[in-house]
């Protein structure tokens, strides 16, 4: 049903939606507060209207919600680490909420404590393994967190156990069959959410780039997939979702592309985006500067013969960079909607519409991260198969905590390793 009703108690009252009479759109996903403008588009279209009415609510919430990600990638890594934060916790809530539902399981008992203190662990592990990779100095220094760093793991399966015990204790005769299945749905939740989220981090440190490239493509993915399906799409592609079509499908896949190699371009060219995050122990702060490495130098490529006739160019220059971003937003684009398809085939078998009512117009925040994830853990598996190398920073950071004999055996076995080599003499000759 559709409702406008104008904002203000007295006639000719301006609201405070760019100073203009402000009306309030009643979807089935709740209110949404408009300028009336938007609205009168219905008076001069009666027939289009109940087809572009969606289109707008998505059209502007989605420009809001890009704005807002902007804003936070300018913030800097720290807000965005506290945003992934923020965002597991919330899609956390929303399955666990879904589940206390539909298995009507509010009478059970510490169940709801559990749940949370499960999560609470998981990322006390997950997190504390980061702090202890990416903060080596600093916890070093602080005899606190040294403690806590050398016994983390033991301290992490401690406080599992004692959740385990206490789910143990909390089970109920008439309800062990409900208890274990809410048990299970628990930890598949926290595989989903927190173990993706913990490797979103990941990306983030090696590098805003690899961070913002494939959560771009995606979102890019999802527009053009949705703009192509809407004034395109004939044929359906899935059952699982029936307004996807094969034409929107497709149309998303080579706008990514594009917007893949056009945005990895400008990228490229910025220290801020392309270095490493690594923490100054002076400055006890966030630093990204650094020398560019060999993927975020322009070099020049050939053009294969049978392309040459048709762009008329031999040689191309662009960055190694662009080569893998083809890599990250085909797979975002053709593999990426499954984790939509997953999450559209969990709601059709709980009978629900959306994951919740969050965002107007797009549900709830996992109805927006369930393809996020999927890409975030092929990322991840990506750069640790064709990017990342060895760490020289972090052995030298290792040796320096080890007792004097271990580094003196260091020292030697490495001198006669390079002496052998040829490599030590060619030095002290130099």
């Amino acid at each position: 049903a559709l409702r406008a009703a104008v904002c203000g108690k007295g006639p000719g009252q301006r609201s405070a939606v760019g100073g203009q009479p402000c009306c309030v759109l009643s979807l089935e996903s709740g209110a949404v507060l408009l300028p009336c403008f938007v609205l009168s588009f219905s008076n001069f279209f009666p027939s289009l209207w109940p087809r572009w009415k969606n289109w707008w609510v998505r059209g502007i919430l989605t420009l809001a919600m890009i704005t807002f990600f902007f804003i936070i990638i300018y913030l800097g890594p720290m807000v965005l680490m506290m945003i992934v934060m923020c965002v597991q916790i919330k899609c956390f809530h929303e399955i666990i909420t879904i589940g206390y539902n539909v298995y009507h399981s509010y009478d059970l008992p510490w169940f709801r404590t559990l749940s949370w203190y499960f999560l609470l662990c998981v990322n006390y592990f997950f997190y504390g393994e980061t702090v202890t990779d990416y903060f080596f100095t600093l916890v070093q220094r602080e005899e606190p967190l040294r403690i806590l760093s050398k016994y983390h793991r033991f301290i992490s399966f401690a406080l599992y156990l004692t959740g385990f015990c206490m789910f143990v204790l909390s089970l109920v005769k008439k309800h062990y069959r409900l208890q274990f299945y809410m048990f299970g749905w628990t930890h598949v939740t926290l595989l989903i959410v927190v173990t993706q989220s913990h490797l979103i981090i990941h990306n983030l440190f090696e590098g805003m780039i690899w961070f913002i490239v494939p959560i771009s493509c995606v979102i890019c993915n999802d527009i053009m997939a949705y703009m192509f399906g809407f004034f395109f799409g004939r044929t359906p592609l899935i059952k699982l979702s029936p307004k996807k079509t094969w034409e929107g499908f497709i149309g998303g896949f080579f706008a990514t592309v594009l917007f893949g190699l056009l945005l990895s371009y400008v990228m490229s060219g910025y220290r801020c985006f392309t270095c490493p995050v690594e923490f100054n122990n002076d400055t006890n702060s966030f630093t990204v500067d650094c020398e560019p490495s060999e993927l975020f130098q322009l070099q020049e490529y050939n053009i294969p013969l049978v392309l040459q006739s048709v762009v008329g160019w031999k040689t191309v220059r662009m960055y190694p960079f662009q080569i893998h971003s083809i890599a990250l937003s085909t797979f975002a684009s053709l593999i990426g909607p499954f984790g939509g398809f997953f999450a559209s085939g969990f709601k059709r078998a709980f009978k629900i519409k959306d994951f919740a009512n969050t965002i107007p117009g797009h549900g709830g925040i996992m109805d927006r991260f369930d393809c996020q994830y999927l890409m975030a853990t092929f990322v991840n598996v990506y750069i640790a198969s064709f990017i990342r190398g060895p760490n020289p920073s972090k052995l030298i950071q290792q040796f320096l905590t080890l007792r004097p004999d271990q580094q003196l055996h260091i020292f030697n076995t490495l001198k006669a390793h390079l002496v052998d080599k040829g490599m030590l003499g060619s030095l002290e000759d130099a």
